[in-house]
């Protein structure tokens, strides 16, 4: 047995629809309405590592692998590994440093580094 643990180079969080209708914690999605400057909490299931000496993309996750484009630049400010009914998950603070218009066709990563 070994010790299974994830790296994430971005946060995918799921969409605020699936804490209204109950499905998740309201953590484990994106805040309704991010403001560039606030500090927002995040959820994660599993044991997860994430970069914090820079910023990284806030991402939507529909689950399975299925992530939107870059909605946002944060940091990662604290992160946390604990267990929950003997279950491991990972929860913290992020800043957003700015928010992504969708709309637009710009590139705002390449890879793990942010395109200025």
């Amino acid at each position: 047995m070994g010790i299974q643990t994830e790296y994430n180079p971005d946060l995918a969080l799921r969409n605020i629809n699936e804490f209204k209708n109950s499905n998740r914690k309201k953590e484990e999605c994106i805040p309704e309405n991010f403001t560039k400057g606030q500090i927002y909490e995040f959820l994660k299931k599993g044991q997860r590592n994430y970069y914090i000496q820079g910023e990284i993309p806030l991402l939507e996750t529909k689950g399975n692998q299925q992530l939107s484009k870059p909605l946002a630049s944060i940091i990662i400010l604290e992160s946390t590994h604990f267990l929950l009914n003997n279950e491991p998950w990972t929860k913290g603070k992020f800043k957003v440093i700015e928010v992504f218009d969708i709309k637009n066709p710009e590139i705002h990563f390449n890879g793990f580094a942010k395109v200025n």
